[in-house]
Order: structure tokens, then sequence, then C-alpha cells
């Protein structure tokens, strides 16, 4: 049994079991003088002198009524809480109608807390359209406990709403219950206590403050957009996304560092670093760092971890809560790449600012093949405005030791760095921002296979050094097929003309492919989409597309929002298809993307403002080709400018 076919199995298991459920509770309900209990509840047939003494002459039973009721009006919204919980301070004396009546809330959070784990994103989209509050800012607010207690104290909104807010962050159910009851709990003490008055008291005190109680939903329902309004606004005030970036201390940072050592040690890849510094290391400043591999930032940050920099790191990783409560801890913060995001830049500035040192690679993505990547000319405007002295961090070997593409770090890896000044203060203050984008890109610019020549004592022994190579080498070069590319230990096979070539200890092909190293095959691809982009004006790249975006539960980076197809012409990427249940049409053009984004054998991806749009394709090889693409069509864009 597949994972789908078990989840839907599940779904109408849990299903079933509810409906079961609340149709025997209906019919206990409606069975002998509980009826007509109920109906004294909502209509005036009956005084509240007979209403209490048919309770009581229920017994138990007329406590189970109570709790029953409690439940109902938890899962049903139309259903009123108050007339039950008054209702219940009339039957019995304040404790125990109080007891009963969080007896049935409990259960009623329960049976919303187990639908959402199954029927989460179907109820979702009924819960969004009519709780007006923003569900991704407010699951992963730092005061979230806040938000959902000010929701059960504004008396428009039903009970069930908020338990599903509550549940929609992923919470376990022991916090999740705990939170919902003390939330509900005000509610139910009043209600109760209205009841109690009226029958220990005066019926006309009880009158007046239900009548106080009654005016104030009408008003809070009236009112509900402005309230709604004020909750979202006191979400966005306490949001973990507009965290301010706090400078980095470099004793905090010794943990990580001594882990990443070990780590490195075990996988068997040696470090060579080079300070060509010393302690003349100016702050405040900025560092860059060429990006071949995933684990930049570990060799980058132990040739400056005494100086305590902030790292920028890509907005994905921060949508998981854990993840990015320790990357924030660690002084790093979020930048959604190829987009204009106002809190890096001003992140950013506060480093500057307070005399620390803003560390970052300005490539933004990882090298696909071994070589420099194109740099965003944005970045040298920002430099040139900060105006500070700028540091070089140039790796050597770090693609080698774990690819873009690959399954894991090649032991016996050697990777080289050197830090040494790029920009004096001054430099930065008299040249052009071109002129200092063509001195960053003159010191970062780098070549695996040419430095490899330098060093012929290294051979990376890996029995799978192929593995993964397929997800960048998108067209076999013998039969000139696209995606028929496969991988077996060094092997790269392909289904029409079965093996063609093996990479060896040296990161060389050897068989039928024309091709020296990867860099060579993957330039070769690029050059023929180049040729057909240009020779056919009308180009066009389309495929079945799951979305994904922000889980804003944040115990996931990401969840599936719907499926449709996305289409990349010289226009730009549209994806029409469903997003929560709705047909949407989204269009990014394509000077708004500079460059799509891509997971090698996964996924496509473009940033808007804080937000990831995640296009899974149906032939997930063909990620890079959306990546080649792009960048062809986003450079053809800009010379014709």
């Amino acid at each position: 049994m597949n994972k789908d076919t078990a989840l839907l199995k599940n779904r109408i298991l849990v299903g079933v079991g509810i409906l079961i459920f609340l149709g025997l509770v209906s019919l206990m309900l409606l069975s002998g003088d509980n009826y007509q209990i109920i109906k004294s509840v909502f209509t005036n047939g009956y005084t509240a002198e007979q209403a209490r003494d048919m309770l009581l002459e229920l017994g138990f039973r007329g406590y189970f009524t109570i709790a029953l009721l409690s439940m109902l009006q938890v899962l049903i919204a139309f259903l009123p809480a108050e007339p039950v919980q008054v209702v219940a301070g009339i039957s019995f004396d304040f404790w125990l109608g109080t007891l009963w009546c969080a007896v049935g809330v409990l259960l009623g959070n329960t049976v919303i807390f187990l639908l959402y784990k199954f029927y989460g994103d179907g109820m979702r989209r009924y819960f969004v359209k009519n709780l007006h509050i923003n569900f991704e800012k407010a699951s992963s607010s730092k005061v979230f406990a806040a938000v959902i207690i000010i929701l059960y104290l504004l008396p428009a909104i039903p009970y069930g709403m908020i338990c599903f807010l509550a549940a929609s962050v992923g919470m376990k159910y022991h916090r999740y219950i705990t939170l919902t009851m003390l939330g509900s709990l005000p509610s139910i003490v009043i209600g109760v206590a209205l009841g109690n008055i009226a029958m220990s008291h005066s019926w006309e005190l009880s009158l007046a403050l239900f009548v106080v109680l009654l005016v104030l939903i009408v008003i809070a329902f009236a009112k509900k957009e402005q309230l709604f309004a004020k909750v979202n606004d006191y979400i966005d005030r306490h949001s973990t996304e507009g965290i301010k970036v706090k400078i980095n201390n470099k004793n905090k940072i010794l943990i990580p560092y001594i882990v990443a050592r070990i780590i490195l040690w075990f996988k068997g890849i040696r470090m060579r670093l080079n300070n060509k510094v010393g302690d003349s290391f100016e702050k405040p400043c900025i560092v860059l760092c060429n990006h071949g591999s995933f684990i930049d930032f570990v060799f980058a940050g132990t040739l400056i971890r005494k100086h305590s920099p902030n790292f920028i790191a890509a907005r994905l990783y921060f949508y998981h809560n854990v993840l990015g409560a320790i990357m924030r801890f660690y002084g790093c913060f979020a930048k959604s790449m190829f987009t204009v995001d106002i809190e890096s830049v001003k992140n950013s500035m506060t480093v500057i600012k307070e005399g620390g040192v803003l560390a970052f690679m300005p490539e933004a993505r990882l090298s696909t093949a071994g070589k420099f990547e194109d740099i965003q000319p944005t970045t040298y405007s920002f430099i040139k405005k900060m105006g500070v002295p700028v540091y070089s961090i140039v790796l050597h070997g770090d693609y080698l030791a774990d690819p873009k593409w690959s399954k894991g770090m090649v032991r016996g890896s050697l990777v080289e760095a050197e830090l040494d000044i790029l920009l004096t203060k001054d430099e930065v203050k008299t040249l052009s921002p071109d002129e200092i984008g063509k001195k960053i890109e003159d010191r970062l610019r780098y070549d695996e296979y040419e430095w490899l020549k330098s060093h012929p004592e290294l051979h990376y022994n890996s029995k799978n050094l192929a593995c993964g190579l397929e997800n960048i080498l998108t067209t076999c070069p013998v039969c000139s097929s696209k995606y028929t590319l496969s991988t077996d230990g060094r092997d790269i096979i392909c289904s029409n003309c079965s093996k063609i070539a093996t990479l060896d200890n040296r990161y060389s092909f050897s068989g039928k492919v024309p091709y020296k190293n990867i860099g060579e095959w993957y330039d070769a691809q690029l050059s023929e989409l180049k040729n057909t982009i240009q020779n056919d004006p009308d180009y066009k790249l389309e495929s079945k597309v799951v979305l994904k975006g922000q889980n804003e539960k944040g115990m996931n980076m990401l969840r599936e929002l719907g499926e449709g197809v996305c289409t990349l012409t010289a226009e730009g990427l549209q994806y029409r298809g469903t997003r929560d249940g709705e047909y949407v049409e989204l269009n990014f053009p394509i000077k708004q993307i500079y460059r799509l984004l891509f997971g090698a054998g996964e996924d496509f991806e473009v940033y808007v403002g804080k937000n990831i749009y995640y296009f899974v394709p149906e032939e997930k090889r063909s990620a890079v080709e959306w990546y080649m693409a792009s960048a062809i069509l986003c450079d053809n864009a800009s010379d014709a400018q």
C-alpha cells in the first residue's frame, strides 16, 4: 500500500468514525426528556426552574447532556455557546456547571484536532475564508499563544475556528489542548456565572448582564473586520519574520565550529587555510565568498570565526521553526534570493551600523557545474552604498568535495580557503558600482577543473562519484536524446546507448562522450539551449508541476499547495492551476525572475517578497533546464534594453 492510499484510507476511517460518534451523540440528545431540555436552551418554552428540574431529574445523564451540548457548539459554528453555559449555571452550582461545560469543550477541541490532522488542507480553505487572520504570520509569531487567547476573548468568533488555527501550527496535542482550554475558560466562567446569578441572586441582574454580553457580541460581529485588522497588526508587530538581527558573538559560534570540524574529519575532508589579512582586519566590513558547495559556510566561518560574522542565508531554511531559530541564534538572517527584500537590507545595514561583519555569497546559489556563476548587479550598488572595506574568501575544492548534484560529501577531498582584502574603504567610495563589480568578479571567479590540474596528488575514490549527475546533465551527447541518462556508481548510462562514460577519480570522463569533464559537458548543453532560444522567437518550456509553498506550521519548510502547469517564455514564468483548492494564475515577469533557483533533480523556485513558489516538474531532471532557460531569457531581455 503506497503512502497516498494509506492516507486516504485513514481519512475515510477517521471521517466515518467521527460521523458515527456524532450520530450516536445526536440520538442520545434527541431521546427521552433530552429533547425538551435542548428545546429549553434555545426557546422560551420553559422557565429556568423547569429546565433545572428536568436536568436534575436526569442525574448523571443531565451532566452528560450539558457536556455534549458544549461539544456541539464547538463543532458547529452557528450554535452559540452562551445559552448552554447559562443553563448549566441555572441547573447546577457554579463549579459543577463550569466543569461539565469545560468537559464538553475539551471533547469538541479534541475532535477539531483529529479532523485537522487528517483533513487539514480542506479545512484550511474553509477557515481562511471565514477567519480573516494571516495564518502564516500568526503561526510563526513569537506571541502565538497570546493571539489565540485574544481571539477567544472576541465574542464574535466561534470556538471551532480558533481551535483550527491552533491546530494548524502543528503543536503537540498536550500543548494544543492546554492552550485552547485556557482560552475558552473565561467565557465558560462568565456564561455559567450568569446562570448561577439568576438562580441564587437576582434574575434581573442576570438578564441585565446577559443583555450587555449580547450587545457586545452584536458590536463585535458588526466590527469584526476592524477587530481582525487589529489582531493582524498585533501579529505583524511580533512576527518572527521581522526579527531584527543581533551582532554575533564569537563565543556562541564555538560550538557549531567544533561540531562542523568533527563532521569534516569523519568525512575525511581536509582544510588548508590562508589568512593574508592577519591582525589588520577592519570592522565594520563586508566579506564575500564564492559558492561552490553547501558547506562553504563552514570553510568561510572558520577563517573569520573570531570576528563574529553575521551570515546571510536563503529564506527557505528559516521557514522551519527549529532550523530557523538555530540559524538566528548563531547570527544568520534570511534573504529572499533575486527579489526585493527590505527586511534583509535593513538587517544588513544594522550589522554594518553596529560595527559588525556582514558575510555572504554574492552568487546567491550553488555552482551547478563547478564554475563561477554570475552576480546580480544590484549587489555592487549595495556594496557601494555601505561604504566599508570588502574582504574576499576564495574557495577551491569545495565543489569537488560536495557538489550540488551529489548524494553526499566525497571522502579524501581537499578544500583551500584564502582570506584577503578586496576593496579598501577609500576604493569603495571612489569606484563606480561597475568598477566594484569587475574587481569582485575577477577575484571570486573560479574553475574547479583548472584548480585540480595544480593538485595532481588529489584522487577522489568514492565508488558512487557520478551518482546524481543525471540531474544537471540533461542531454546524451551520443544520440542527442534528453532525459535518458542515469548513473550507477561511476558510470553514466543512456537508456538508448547503454554505458556512454565513466567518471574517474580525477573528475574526468572516459568513454564515448566528447567532453573532458562536467564543466565542458554542461557548457555544451547550455550553448545548445542558447542557440535553440535565439532561433525560436516563440520558445516555450512547459510542464505539469506540483506547487509547494511555506509551511505555516513551521514543522517542515514546505507544504503542498496545489498542482497545475508552468510555462516559461521570453515574457516570464506563468503558473496556471490550483492553490489551496482555488484556481489561480500566477505571473512572474522575466525581469523579476533574474534566475530561477533550482534543486538538482527536485524543483525550480522563485521568491516574491518573503514567499517562495516552489515548483516540482513532472520530469524532475528537467529542473536544471528551467534554470538555464531562465538565465538565457533574462539576459536576452537585459541586452534588448
